[in-house]
């Protein structure tokens, strides 16, 4: 797989990362995703050290995934609930219009 050299500015830092190629669009776009929250937070926090912040913003994005991860996990599981439902509903009705005709 090829990678391409893509500049990123986080908290006004340039700095060159390799992605795959194709990706450096959404690369650039996760990196001022980053840079837009690392300032939201430093203004509503009132932190200014770069490690401290860098840490709480690592600590509040492995958050917000894991509650994203337990979303759709909870999702999947009422889909399948769903789906398992319908199947039924399809049979007992398959099973009713097909004695009806006996």
């Amino acid at each position: 797989m090829t990678t391409q050299a893509v500049e990123i500015q986080i908290l006004g830092k340039t700095t060159r990362v390799n992605c795959p190629a194709g990706q450096e669009q959404s690369l650039t776009e996760a990196a001022n995703d980053f840079d837009q929250r690392l300032h939201e937070l430093s203004e509503r926090t009132k932190v200014t050290n770069t490690e401290q912040l860098l840490t709480i913003a690592a600590l509040n994005l492995c958050y917000e995934l894991r509650e994203e991860r337990k979303q759709s996990v909870s999702d999947t599981s009422e889909m399948e609930q769903r789906i398992m439902l319908l199947q039924q509903t399809i049979e007992e009705a398959l099973l009713k219009h097909s004695a009806s005709k006996a």
